[in-house]
């Protein structure tokens, strides 16, 4: 059995009723094995990160306290996102109904062809930094960045943050 590990969840979705999917997304991953929800981040609104032929995103960023191992983990991610409608011959960075990225996991850096943690690219997008920073004020990265100061450094203007969601 693996010990406690914390992990950090991204989560995002622009088609359907994005921010009643990740409110239903955020009740799913309550229900997986060995695994604990502690923290979720307010809702955030964005710009598509690929093609802007495409509606605007809704992110969120989730905190979980697990057992699993992170490829466990990423499997569980994997399978939320099927059960939502995902497949995986998706364009990248294309419209999705539901998206689930393993961002961090305790302070592991795991470098393999299906898992990279951290997340390539978490320290240079918004809809990840913020909402990450709501859930998690404190965390230095395991390069040794401190989350509070990359934020500093990001923009937000493509970025909104919806006040009132409780999934």
């Amino acid at each position: 059995m693996v010990a406690n590990a914390v992990a950090y969840l991204g989560l995002g979705a622009n088609l359907g009723v994005p921010s009643t999917t990740l409110g239903a997304a955020v009740r799913a991953i309550r229900l997986w094995p060995q695994t604990r929800c502690t923290a979720v981040s307010r809702l955030y609104h964005s710009a598509p990160m690929g093609p802007a032929d495409q509606p605007d995103y809704c992110n969120a960023v989730v905190q979980v306290s697990t057992q699993l191992a992170p490829r466990a983990l990423l499997a569980e991610a994997q399978a939320t996102e099927q059960r939502f409608g995902r497949t995986r011959s998706e364009t990248r960075w294309g419209a999705r109904s539901l998206d689930i990225d393993l961002l961090l996991y305790g302070g592991d850096e795991f470098v393999a062809d299906d898992l990279v943690l951290p997340h390539p690219g978490l320290e240079e997008r918004s809809f990840v930094v913020f909402p990450l920073l709501d859930v998690a004020p404190d965390l230095h990265l395991p390069n040794g960045r401190v989350l509070s100061e990359l934020a500093g450094r990001i923009s937000r203007a493509d970025l909104h943050r919806v006040e009132a969601w409780a999934p």
